[in-house]
Formats: C-alpha cells, structure tokens, sequence
C-alpha cells in the first residue's frame, strides 16, 4: 500500500518509518518543499520519496493528516475525494488560536477536518500518543498487554483498513465509535496519553 503524508514532523516521521516497516511504500510532504524531506527519505530507503502536499495527497491509498490543527484549511481537497484520511490532530489554542466552536464543545477538531474534506472518509487516530512512544512500544499481535490506540470515524470499512493498519504498526484498536465520539480522547481526557490495554483504554473512554 502507498501512504501519503501531509506533514511529516514527529508524529509523521515515526509513522512513516513504521509503514516501511511494515512494508509499504511513503510519499512525504510538508509545508517547506520536498527537498527539505531529503534526509528523512533517505532514512527510510528506497521505498519512501518526497513530494508537495497535493501530490502526497493524489498519490497516497490511504493519507495521513498530521499538521498543526490551525492550518486545516490548507489541506488539498479534490486529491482526497473518495481516499481514507487519517487525522492525527490535536486542538492546542495556545499554538492554533482559538477556534470559539471547538472553545464551546460544539464540534471536535476532526469534524471540522471531516467538513472541509466532504468527500473523504476520515479517521481520527495517533493523535493520543507521544511520537516516541509510538516509535518504542509497538508489540506484535497477540502479545500479552499490548498497549491500545483509540479510533473514531463514521464509515465503518474505513476504520476496518485503518484498524489493521495499526495492528501492523504493533499496536490494538479500540473503536471509541463516530467521529464526533473523538472528543472522548482528545487532550485532557483520560484517555489521552496513557499506556492503556484495550480493557483499560475502554475504561478510560468511558470516563471521557
């Protein structure tokens, strides 16, 4: 599978390392030009190449969102019609600005991702875990306390594809439901950066 990055930081960097690992192949993009990638692409080898945003985003089976939240807007749309998008986000006021509908409850930062991408079908993912954390403690299935990540989404085959990405990248998956059901695992909520089991994240999304 081809994996499209928009942003290609920590969080990116480090799932982008794990996709070739896991065998597949990365396109990497962010705001700076493709040639400021070259020392990113050349760690991860010949199956990894840089490219701008659009490309990323034409190119990609599935695409990882994972910029600053603020810069939502500049995510390209028609690239991602019909394409399974992974958020990674998180909502930071003090780095985004404010945002009053987020500040209210009224709706999570994914769903405003989801609005200005009608026609992809998003996954809210990874935004839950240190970048380093998940670099260090993926485990292979199976494996006795495996930790859990959390999931939310609203098309059941996207979260399916996106489950078993995880489960390659060594990690279980909880489904925490729709997206909106994303808020229960956004910053400050329990279930937000904790090494959790399924049966504790569970727990802890309960609470959230």
């Amino acid at each position: 599978m081809l994996i499209g990055f928009i942003g290609s930081g920590n969080i990116g960097g480090t799932l982008a390392k794990l996709a070739v690992d896991a065998g597949h192949s990365v396109v990497l993009s962010n705001s700076r030009g493709p040639d400021t990638l070259a020392e990113l692409v050349a760690e991860l080898g010949p199956n990894a190449r840089a490219a701008t945003a659009a490309e990323a985003a034409a190119a990609g089976d599935i695409v990882v969102v994972t910029i600053p939240f603020g810069r939502y807007r500049e995510v390209p749309v028609e690239p991602l019609n019909g394409k399974i998008v992974i958020d990674t986000n998180n909502y930071y006021f003090e780095r985004d600005g404010h945002f009053p509908e987020l500040d209210a409850g009224e709706t999570t930062d994914t769903e405003l991702l989801a609005a200005h991408l009608p026609g992809s079908r998003v996954v809210k993912a990874f935004n839950s875990i240190h970048y380093a954390h998940l670099a260090e403690q993926g485990q292979p299935a199976g494996t006795e306390n495996r930790r859990a990540l959390p999931i939310a989404g609203d098309d059941d085959e996207a979260k399916k594809t996106v489950t078993e990405l995880i489960d390659q990248f060594g990690f279980d998956v909880v489904d925490a439901g729709p997206l909106a059901e994303g808020r229960r695992f956004q910053r400050d909520k329990p279930a937000y950066g904790p090494r959790f089991t399924a049966t504790e994240l569970r727990e802890a999304l309960a609470r959230g």
